[in-house]
């Protein structure tokens, strides 16, 4: 049995040098960050994969409960713009809900005893929406949306909960990595739900005969396709379930349990485990680091010291969402402008959803799944603030080319026009996307990092809901110059965002508690952005 090694020790009197805090900072990558990275990115993945699918699905939905074959009969059946935007929307307005609540709680409770929970309620509501009740179009989109909000507000915890878990087991120097890639599975999320929609409609096509719309108004909507969207969202209650025994053997953090509880000999026996080193207790230290970090979030001394920090993190985050998700909630209808997919007459229901699914797995695939990736090797060389600039200002150029040049692109140059489409989704994920992620789980300290970063969140997810119920009804009939509007009230948005990046600091390679000011130090609010 290897022998244990003792933690190294500084002769330093700052509150910052309490053993298990210079544990964790100090502590070389090893087996167990790459398994926290896994087990809180999976809830990413499922995250992901549960807000996304339904891009891939809509229009089937508009086409078995909403054909009208009476006034009109010509067009497949396509869900009325305020159905599209309920369906669509309302798993935000249950992820907005789920981020502040368990955000709070995550900070009340302890980290550990309310991440479990977030999973089997992401579970069990993936199950439920797919066994939507009822024939009719309110019965099924009812529950559909009942469940989709509750889906919602589970994924909506995993946001807080994770990104607080991780910078809390990670060390400085390779802390925003480990974020970004329990982030980035986001990514391998959305190209799932295009991959696992692609897949189960191409077997459903291959067993049941398919005609064009234009050929049979009737046939062309084959009955089997009310299981297919189905299938596609049960299987999102997949990996949540998998992860969930994993989640429950993970202790609760060092920090929280030190600083916040109070408890140095488990804080110092649970890390000393994970690390596998010796850990010093020091219960009169913590006490008095518990003692000067007592101020309450809504205490003027937290405004102080973080005021700034906070509307920073809650301002960039609600412009990139505005964009971000009118961009990944609107591919299905930006796809036909770019050739990507027929028009809809010409395909049968599963050919649509087929060539949708195809479509968002490519994107996915090579403009959005890369980004993730390139902002986690570069973010520990690159810095959180010079990411999350040029993020803006680039996905502020290409949306404004394509808003402005939006016909020409469409008629004469549709790979132009698919590049760069392609690379806005780049560099929001090579950029603010991550940026906005990482950020707040650093930042603030530890008595309410889960509440500030839930916070953060929820300005986004508020953002999203824009995006989703405002600046997708402009996309929705395929309008050419309501696209164009679309895409340049995004670049405006995402300019915006590029201005209000300032008011956050870069967080490269020093510990959380230096940040936020917890080991006594200079306040970091004060500091200029880097």
């Amino acid at each position: 049995m290897r022998k244990k090694e003792s933690s190294p020790q500084s002769s330093s009197t700052k509150m910052s040098n309490l053993a298990v805090l210079h544990a964790l900072d100090s502590a070389k990558t090893q087996w167990y960050h790459v398994t926290a990275i896994v087990i809180a990115g999976m809830g990413f993945f499922t995250d992901a994969y549960d807000l996304f699918c339904i891009t891939t699905i809509s229009k089937l939905l508009g086409r078995l409960y909403y054909y009208d074959p009476v006034s009109n009969p010509e067009k497949p059946g396509k869900l009325p713009h305020n159905v599209n935007n309920a369906v669509v929307g309302v798993a935000l307005f249950g992820t907005l809900s789920g981020q502040l609540v368990f955000g709070w709680l995550g900070d009340k409770l302890g980290r550990k005893r309310v991440y479990g929970f977030t999973l089997v309620l992401m579970a069990a509501c993936a199950i439920c929406s797919g066994l939507s009740f009822g024939y009719s179009s309110k019965a099924v989109i009812g529950t559909l949306c009942f469940f989709r909000f509750w889906l919602g507000f589970g994924i909506g915890g995993d946001y807080p909960l994770s990104a607080t878990i991780m910078s809390e087991y990670a060390n400085k120097r390779t802390r925003g990595a480990f974020i970004a890639a329990v982030f980035a599975m986001q990514g391998t999320g959305i190209i799932f739900a295009g991959l696992v929609s692609m897949i189960i409609s191409k077997l459903f096509l291959l067993k049941y005969e398919t005609v064009a719309f234009q050929d049979n108004h009737v046939l062309s909507t084959q009955p089997e396709a009310d299981f297919m969207w189905r299938i596609v969202l049960m299987l999102g209650a997949l990996p949540a379930l998998l992860t969930y025994y994993w989640r429950m053997k993970m202790p609760e953090t060092g920090r929280y349990t030190a600083l916040i509880e109070g408890n140095a000999k488990q804080a110092a026996a649970d890390m000393g485990r994970v690390l596998d080193i010796d850990i010093q207790e020091e219960p009169d230290k913590v006490a008095d680091f518990k003692a000067s970090n007592e101020y309450s979030l809504w205490s003027r001394e937290f405004f102080k010291r973080h005021g700034r920090h906070l509307i920073g993190t809650m301002s960039t985050w609600f412009l990139l969402d505005i964009a971000f998700y009118s961009q990944n909630l609107t591919q299905k209808d930006i796809f036909p402008a770019m050739n990507l997919v027929h028009k809809d007459y010409e395909v049968s229901a599963l050919r649509e959803v087929f060539e949708t699914s195809r479509a968002m797995f490519v994107v996915a695939l090579l403009g959005t799944f890369p980004g993730y990736w390139f902002t986690v090797f570069f973010i520990e060389r690159i810095g959180r603030f010079v990411i999350q600039l040029v993020g803006f200002f680039m996905m502020s150029v290409f949306m404004l080319i394509i808003g402005i040049k939006y016909e020409y692109l469409k008629d004469h140059n549709k790979w132009l026009f698919a590049v760069m489409y392609g690379l806005t989704f780049f560099f929001a994920n090579f950029g603010p996307n991550s940026t906005t992620f990482v950020l707040p789980a650093e930042l603030f300290p530890t008595r309410v990092r889960s509440t500030c970063h839930a916070i953060s969140a929820a300005s986004g997810k508020a953002g999203a809901v824009i995006g989703s119920f405002v600046v997708a009804t402009y996309t929705l009939d395929g309008d050419a110059d309501k696209i164009r509007t679309a895409m340049i009230i995004m670049s405006c948005t995402n300019l915006l965002g590029f201005f209000c990046t300032f008011l956050v600091t870069e967080t490269k390679g020093r510990s959380l508690e230096e940040i936020s000011g917890e080991d006594g130090g200079n306040n970091e609010t004060s500091k200029s952005s880097k």
